[in-house]
């Protein structure tokens, strides 16, 4: 027998035999058979997984081997391009044994560059270098036209080593003719491989699809079955032929009138509640005796909602509803409900509205901020007093930090609400162990919530602290709940609530009632636990990126300060790069954005800023670089379709020189420095503004100013002078006035600026630089020009002997001798008028010589049969820096030696 069922209460209606009997049958088919609607959904599926699966394995494919055959020619070409141009490469294919010299070197960068071949070659193709020493000699098989006249090559061929491509050089002297080539060459199943890793993914991929496919179809059928117990139509017909059973059955009276006034229809609950006669179907409603204000009602037709009418002892709840809305016939339904049994319940219904304001208070107000903290104070300022008396918050210090916690290991009051302020709980702050026999640790331990209804009378809650705990009982608390503050399988701490005023101990429906607000509020907890550990982890790379500390120079008196911002990482930057003639270079800069991706974006520019700062640059030349810097950034992103947003940056760059007192300045988009004479007069510095990085095709300029010794220049960035209530022209003012009332030192300049400057919660990242200027003494300068005759290199040197002799620097006099006899001679040999010697004492001796030419000198290593070649080497080998600075008229190369300690000290 199948049981049909109306409300709660309703008498059972079974089915006949017949019907009964034709269950089996129905469910005996099967769910996926191939005539069901759920069969020909599973085999559309199939067919669409398997299409997808066959297009991606046939792009997979295709785009492995272009990858592939990509990376081998880029590899091969930069292999190649890199050895024909390294130092002695050139001079090497002019010595007596090319091979003797190349072999060696073209198979370590063949082995570092990880390709399959480095070949050298003379212009007829004639091997100098190979892997297999049998080959050297012999002819090189490739074409060779292109890179004799002097363009590069790059072909794919099948070699002795398989399918491979391979890049062909030209080596080409000072007059750009072609000596000698260079090829390398790879294998692309040396850079292939992404097809072995990536298509038993997509296999295992496609085969998880198939499988949820038919866990899916399968479960629908099943579904479908069980919803409808497995009949047929013909069986769903037959039953609905019982509604009139299950309409006399349902505890709730149902009245049909018609829109004439008579009544067409009332089942047995709707006579008992209206004691209707049992000919009352047919009749007016208005003449079967009824109260006239519900027989008016019913007889109106109006839409009625809950309705309460009193007839004889009971409260029935009416709501009627007309019957012709969807087509059907003209009328009206009504139903009668008996709500008499409401008055004894209202009040508990008025505590459960309460109880569910109450949680949806806890979905509006809990968790307004991603700071745990504050979360934990809002969930106890919530409950107090519309719940508890007093409600505290424990959570470990882990969390707090935004890590995980450890079981076992103490908590810390976190937040601490209650009716009165002098409860004699343990304060807010304060590091709790709890005792395995208390409440909390109970709480924490089995993962539940635990109820005290009398506390007076739970020795295991008293074990925590006898005097404590007696005094708590004294002050009048006497009930509690711990529930544990749960996030998935992770235990975050636990929730204690306190009752004092009400004299009932907690029951089991607020138990449920406190286990649900605890719930809600731990999601907004862990939330915030886990902001606040990606917030760190970001700010701590973005840290990581930034300078830890200034490097030692003796230019600038620099003071700086770095301010992130309240709520995301910004991409704001700054360095000190001491350079060569004790000239020191400050920048500063902003990326556009905020999160990980600026912050790695910026220590991408910090770092290439470094490295081109190495190579003495004029500050636009140097900015030029960045800005092809930046927009390579955003092509690899378009080309790999990253979804990293376009790069936009900021900088600006400034050289001082404290011999000269000059400042070299250029910026790309970035707000003007600041500089504060040392009279105290401001001025905003006019350096001509270019576009921001990355936006390329227009040329950055320059400014050039002399600065007085203490002078202060400030660098600083948008987010101190610009923010949403303030525009740019309003913070450059206050700025201008904060640095004309600071006091001369840059660290109280940064302090006064930030102090007048800085909202209470930034919205952008702040760097600010604050530098004092100082000047290299006359007496600390010596120069001489030097004629164009080997000659004078003697008169040179007697002249340096004296100067260091001045400055008490004997010691230093043989090393610097031979680095200027070196220096100046090649200057005079290889170089061009005038030439000049400079040589400046500051925390190092740096040794400076001029000459009016502008082709570098290269470092090499002479062989033992040469005659010349080893100045360089030996200027290298006797100073601690050396380089090349070119100027518009010429170049300058330099060396340094460090001062012996007792003239440092001094």
């Amino acid at each position: 027998m199948v049981r049909i069922t109306g409300r709660p209460g309703s008498r059972p209606t079974r089915l006949p035999s017949p019907l009964r009997a034709a269950r089996p049958h129905a469910r005996g088919r099967g769910s996926l058979s191939g005539r069901s609607v759920a069969g020909q959904v599973f085999v559309l599926q199939l067919v669409i997984v398997l299409l997808l699966v066959v297009a991606a394995v046939v792009a997979l494919v295709l785009q492995v081997r272009h990858d592939s055959s990509v990376e081998a020619r880029n590899r091969s070409l930069a292999v190649a391009e890199t050895f024909a141009n390294a130092p002695g490469t050139r001079e090497a294919l002019s010595s007596p044994d090319p091979t003797a010299v190349l072999q060696p070197s073209a198979e370590a960068a063949r082995k570092a560059a990880n390709v399959d071949f480095i070949v050298v070659m003379n212009t007829d193709g004639i091997r100098y270098t190979h892997p297999k020493p049998d080959r050297i000699g012999k002819k090189f098989v490739g074409n060779l036209a292109p890179a004799l006249a002097g363009r590069t090559v790059t072909e794919e061929i099948t070699g002795t080593i398989g399918r491979l491509v391979q890049a062909v050089v030209p080596i080409k002297d000072s007059d750009g003719k072609v000596v000698g080539l260079v090829s390398a060459g790879i294998t692309t199943a040396r850079v292939g491989g992404a097809l072995d890793q990536q298509l038993p993914l997509l296999l295992l991929a496609a085969g998880l699809a198939v499988a949820l496919s038919t866990a899916g179809t399968a479960l629908v059928s099943r579904r479908l079955m069980r919803q409808t117990h497995g009949l047929g139509p013909h069986e769903m017909t037959r039953m609905y032929e019982h509604h009139d059973a299950v309409l006399h059955s349902v505890r709730e009276g149902v009245i049909i009138v018609g829109d004439d006034g008579h009544l067409l229809l009332a089942n047995d609950e709707a006579r008992r509640l209206l004691q209707l006669p049992d000919d009352a179907e047919g009749r007016q409603v208005r003449a079967l005796g009824l109260d006239p204000a519900i027989a008016d009602l019913l007889a109106s037709g109006r839409v009625a909602t809950d309705e309460v009418h009193l007839v004889s002892d009971r409260l029935l709840a009416v709501n009627q509803r007309p019957t012709n809305l969807r087509g059907g016939p003209s009328g009206s339904v009504a139903t009668l409900r008996d709500s008499t049994e409401l008055r004894a319940l209202s009040g508990r219904a008025e505590a459960a509205r309460e109880r569910l304001d109450l949680l949806y208070d806890a979905g509006a107000r809990v968790g307004t901020s991603l700071d745990v903290t504050r979360t934990a104070e809002e969930l106890a300022d919530l409950a107090v007093p519309r719940f508890a008396d007093f409600v505290v918050v424990d959570l470990y210090d882990a969390v707090l930090a935004g890590e995980e916690p450890e079981p076992g290991i103490g908590l810390r009051r976190t937040a601490l609400a209650g009716i009165r302020k002098d409860a004699p709980l343990y304060p807010s702050g304060e590091r709790i162990r709890f005792v395995a026999s208390s409440p909390q640790a109970r709480s924490l331990e089995s993962g539940r919530p635990v109820v005290e209804p009398r506390l007076g009378e739970a020795p295991g809650w008293r074990a925590q602290d006898l005097e404590r705990s007696a005094q708590v009982v004294e002050y009048g608390i006497h009930s509690l709940i711990t529930v544990p503050v749960r996030a998935g399988s992770l235990v975050l701490g636990v929730v204690s609530f306190w009752r004092s005023e009400k004299p009932e101990p907690f029951d089991a429906e607020e138990v449920a009632l406190a286990e649900e607000l605890v719930a809600r509020a731990a999601v907004s907890i862990d939330n915030a636990r886990r902001y606040t550990r990606e917030h760190s982890m970001a700010v701590t790379l973005q840290r990581s990126l930034l300078p830890r500390s200034l490097p030692e120079q003796s230019a600038l008196d620099i003071a700086y300060r770095y301010l992130p911002a309240q709520a995301g990482v910004g991409g704001d930057w700054f360095d000190v790069l001491p350079l060569s003639g004790a000239r020191v270079a400050l920048v500063v800069g902003d990326v556009v954005g905020h999160g990980l991706y600026a912050a790695a974006t910026m220590g991408r520019l910090r770092t290439a800023v470094s490295n081109f700062s190495a190579l003495d640059l004029a500050p636009d030349e140097l900015l030029g670089l960045l800005d092809e810097l930046v927009g390579r950034i955003d092509q690899d992103e378009q080309d790999e379709g990253g979804t990293a947003p376009i790069t936009g940056a900021t900088c600006l760059y400034a050289v001082y020189d404290p011999v000269s007192r000059r400042c070299t300045l250029a910026r790309a988009g970035h707000p003007p420095p600041a500089v504060v004479r040392p009279d105290g007069s401001v001025t905003f510095l006019d350096v001509p503004a270019g576009p921001p990085l990355g936006v390329g095709g227009l040329p950055f300029e320059t400014a050039s100013v002399e600065l007085e010794e203490g002078s202060r220049l400030v660098l600083y960035t948008d987010g101190l002078v610009e923010d949403r209530e303030r525009d740019i022209d309003t913070g450059l003012e206050l700025l201008g006035a904060a640095l004309a009332s600071a006091d001369s030192s840059p660290d109280d300049t940064c302090r006064v600026v930030l102090d007048a400057l800085l909202p209470s919660r930034p919205s952008d990242d702040v760097a600010l630089i604050v530098a004092c200027t100082r000047a290299l003494g006359a007496d600390r300068v010596a120069e001489w020009d030097v004629p164009m005759d080997p000659a004078a290199v003697g008169e040179v040197r007697a002249a340096v002997t004296a100067k260091l002799a001045d400055w008490g620097l004997e010691e230093l006099t043989f090393t610097t001798e031979l680095i200027l006899s070196e220096l100046v001679t090649n200057a005079i040999r290889y170089g061009a008028g005038p030439v000049r010697v400079r040589v400046l004492r500051d925390s190092s001796l740096i040794c400076e010589v001029f000459d009016g030419s502008s082709t570098s000198p290269h470092l090499r290593h002479a062989a033992m049969t040469d005659e010349g070649g080893r100045g360089l080497f030996l200027v290298a080998q006797l100073g601690d820096r050396w380089g090349t600075r070119y100027t518009p008229t010429g170049k300058i190369i330099w060396a340094e030696q460090p001062l012996p300690r007792e003239a440092r000290d001094s």
